[in-house]
Order: C-alpha cells, then sequence, then structure tokens
C-alpha cells in the first residue's frame, strides 16, 4: 500500500525537473546571445581589418553590443570610411542597428548626422537630417525588402578653410524601398517639399517640388553579385518618374538601357499634366527663355491638357520630338 507522505513529492518532483530544463534552457540563450555579440565584435572587426589591407580605412568608433536578453544593439558612436587611391571619404554621426530577438528578421537602424563626402569630380558635402532611419526583412539568400526613411533632409558644401559654406536644399521628407523581383531589383522612391536654393542655381528661382519614381533594374540580383558594380550593359525599366509643383506635373515613362560602352539608349514618353501651369513654373527658372517656353508648352496645350511628347535617346544623343537636346556623357 502507497504511504499517503509519497503523493506529493512527485508534483514537486516534476516542478524541480521544469525549473532545471527552464535553467537549461535559459543558460544556452544567454550563451547563445553573448556567442552572437562577440561574433558581431570579431567579424565587423576582421571587415575593417580587410579593408585596411587593401589602403581603406574605415571605423566604427566605441563599438558596442548591447540589449540582452531580448535585444541585440550595435552602436558606434561615430563612422568613416576613407580610400586614397579612389580619393574617396565619407563620415557620419553615431549609428544604432537593433534586433529584437523575437523578431530577429525585422532589424532597424538609425544614424545621425551630418554626412560629409569628398569624391573626385564633386564639390565636398554636408548633409544633415532629423531622422534618417533604415528596415529591412531579412530572407535567404537576399533580403526580402530594404527601405529608408528620412526627414528635415538639407545639403551644403562642406566649409573648408573658414570659406562659407553654399546652401544647396532642403527636403520635408523622403523613402526609397528596393526590393527583389526575380531576377531583377525593383525601386520606388518619393521626395515632398524639396526646395532648390537660389544661390546653387545661379540664383534662379524654383518653387518647392515633390517627386516619385518607380522603376526596375533588370537583372540587378546579378549587378549585386559582381565585382564591377557598374551599370553598364544594363537596362533600367521606368514604370513612372513624375516632378510635380501645385498643378505643374512632368511624367516620364519607358526603358533606358545602357551599353557596354557606357552610352544610353532609351524610348522614352514624357507627359505634361496642366501644361499652362507646366510653362509657368519652366518661364520662373528660366525668366531668359520665358518667351519661347509660354510659346512652345502653348502649341503642346492644343493636344489637350495631358499631352505627350517622345524622348528618345540613340547613342547618347537625345532628342524631344525632333527637337535635338544634345549629347549625354557616358556612364560609368
Amino acid at each position: 500500500m502507497t504511504s499517503s507522505n509519497e503523493i506529493p513529492r512527485k508534483p514537486r518532483r516534476v516542478l524541480w525537473w521544469v525549473a532545471l530544463l527552464l535553467l537549461v534552457v535559459f543558460g544556452l540563450y544567454s550563451a547563445g546571445w553573448f556567442w552572437l555579440a562577440d561574433r558581431l565584435r570579431s567579424e565587423t572587426a576582421a571587415r575593417i581589418a580587410a579593408l585596411d589591407a587593401r589602403g581603406i580605412r574605415a571605423s566604427c568608433v566605441n563599438m558596442q553590443v548591447s540589449g540582452y536578453p531580448l535585444r541585440l544593439d550595435v552602436t558606434c558612436d561615430a563612422m568613416a570610411y576613407e580610400d586614397d587611391a579612389g580619393n574617396v571619404a565619407a563620415s557620419a554621426g553615431s549609428l544604432n542597428a537593433a534586433a529584437s530577438l523575437p523578431f530577429p528578421w525585422l532589424p532597424t537602424a538609425e544614424m545621425r548626422g551630418p554626412l560629409r563626402t569628398t569624391s573626385p569630380g564633386m564639390t565636398p558635402l554636408w548633409i544633415d537630417w532629423d531622422r534618417l532611419q533604415a528596415a529591412a526583412r531579412l530572407s535567404w539568400p537576399l533580403p526580402k525588402r530594404v527601405s529608408l526613411d528620412a526627414e528635415g533632409l538639407s545639403g551644403q558644401t562642406d566649409p573648408q578653410d573658414d570659406t562659407d559654406p553654399v546652401q544647396l536644399f532642403s527636403i520635408g521628407n523622403a523613402a526609397a524601398v528596393v526590393q527583389p523581383n526575380g531576377t531583377d531589383l525593383d525601386y520606388s522612391g518619393s521626395f515632398a517639399d524639396l526646395e532648390i536654393d537660389a544661390e546653387a542655381v545661379g540664383g534662379r528661382a524654383l518653387p518647392p517640388l515633390d517627386g516619385n519614381v518607380r522603376a526596375t533594374l533588370k537583372d540587378g540580383i546579378a549587378l549585386l553579385a559582381s565585382d564591377t558594380r557598374s551599370l553598364r550593359g544594363h537596362t533600367v525599366e521606368i514604370a513612372g518618374a513624375e516632378l510635380s509643383s501645385g498643378e505643374a506635373r512632368v511624367s516620364v515613362s519607358g526603358p533606358v538601357t545602357i551599353g557596354t560602352d557606357g552610352l544610353i539608349d532609351a524610348a522614352l514618353t514624357v507627359r505634361l499634366h496642366n501644361p499652362k501651369a507646366v510653362a509657368e513654373v519652366l518661364a520662373g527658372a528660366l525668366p531668359e527663355k520665358a518667351g519661347q517656353i509660354r510659346q512652345g508648352v502653348g502649341v503642346l496645350a492644343m493636344l489637350g491638357n495631358e499631352p505627350s511628347l517622345p524622348l528618345n535617346v540613340v547613342k547618347g544623343k537625345a532628342t524631344l520630338g525632333f527637337i535635338p537636346l544634345g549629347e549625354i556623357k557616358p556612364v560609368q
């Protein structure tokens, strides 16, 4: 006959085993978290060392990995990249990248400005923002989606040798999304309240502008895997690119092909939405040609409120309808 004193021992024994199992699982989880944190540090150090071996200096100042137990946060006080051979340099403020371990496939990152850049043939730039955030939806072998959102963007020439900087532009907000589509890459982007400083365009007055683009880079996945990273030999299908100011809108669509020699071939369609409003915007930006602009757009307005014209480019030579526009330099 079983003693009554032995009855409560079974549930106690089960509780002890459950507690032990939880302790083991928590220990393994903790070991995995710290292993992953250490792996991030070592991989970052290895990549920086590999760049340094190629004569490229990169840094993630005071890198820290934190967030235990439910997050993985990587922070750097400042970011920098310098390639003396290519005469390219860039630096930015702090970086904060984070992933929630329950949803590790949805990482985010925020960077503080300013971004300072120098590259051959370009004036050194100083770009700043109120908020700049990147997000991704990870998958294998490529992310399903990468997005970038910014607010309060502004740009100016980088002040050097106590020279006064030239204000270039400001943007209220901007967004961009890149995602694979089979072997292609789809891109969609938009911006609002773009104001270009008159000093940056020879004193010309431009109204605030909004814009959006939807395009597909053919065989874009192969381009990502390539070491050349050149657009030569690739085609971009523009589903729609639009620039607007108030009631004035101009849109472009069609394919653009870049040959192996860098010369562009394109068969585009340009549409004017409310031609009279477009004419007034252009006349304000180009006052010395205001009469010609109003006359030319007035003829187009006879075709309706949304006339279209073919914009063709053959081996870099562009024509709008029958009007030659000049030559486009080869793409590098």
